[in-house]
């Protein structure tokens, strides 16, 4: 039992830890902020529900067909993580190299606030929570999360499965939590602030997006005959 508890916690930990930094709930937040900005305070927690349980959909789908879609389209672990890492490499620089900040364009004053709340909810798959929170960074971290999950022993497979799908929530969790107070701590930090803690976010983005691509490349030398 103990053996047992040791293994959930491990893998519970290795989950979160993998994620966290590639999610980023808390950098995500200042970027998506904009798009919530127009919303009051009811509506912004009916909408980031709705964001929090996307991501967490994308996460478990990714987690149990990720080992079949492998298989199905050939590809390696390595070759997704390299991918994956492109991809949010790609996010960050722009981000860092952008002078406009990505907010969604604003409705007239005469616009009701059903129009509003019509235009966030038009965004909240794409691209707020695929792939600006949960994107293929995400998705090639949970593919190899998957392979790591694998064991003979039926037991063991299951507490690694369930330990990871708790991190999964635990990180959706944040999700919410980070997404509907960014506003307050935008607020409390000044927009001067705000606008050196989104370069820096961008930076770490592009910095963890590197380094999972490093880590592909190294797995594709390690493989070559």
């Amino acid at each position: 039992m103990t053996i047992y508890f040791h293994s959930f916690v491990h893998s519970f930990f290795l989950g979160f830890i993998a994620l966290f930094p590639v999610v980023n709930p808390i950098g995500t937040a200042f970027i998506v902020n904009p798009y919530f900005s127009e919303l009051s305070s009811r509506e912004r927690r009916r909408v980031v529900k709705k964001v929090s349980l996307f991501a967490f959909s994308i996460c478990v789908v990714t987690l149990f067909t990720g080992h079949w879609v492998l298989e199905l389209f050939g590809l390696s672990v390595a070759i997704i993580q390299l991918a994956g890492g492109i991809m949010i490499c790609k996010i960050g620089w722009e981000f860092l190299s952008s002078d406009k900040s990505d907010k969604p364009e604003k409705k007239s004053t005469d616009a009701g606030e059903e129009n509003k709340t019509n235009s966030v909810d038009d965004k909240l798959f794409y691209p707020i929570t695929f792939p600006m929170t949960t994107g293929a960074g995400t998705i090639a971290v949970l593919f190899t999360l998957s392979a790591h999950a694998e064991a003979t022993d039926l037991t063991q497979y299951f507490l690694n499965t369930g330990a990871l799908l708790a991190s999964i929530l635990v990180i959706c969790v944040l999700i919410f939590i980070f997404f509907v107070n960014a506003s307050r701590f935008i607020n409390f930090v000044g927009s001067r602030n705000e606008k050196i803690i989104n370069r820096l976010m961008a930076f770490l983005i592009f910095c963890v997006g590197l380094q999972i691509a490093t880590e592909g490349i190294f797995q594709l030398i390690k493989t070559q005959p």
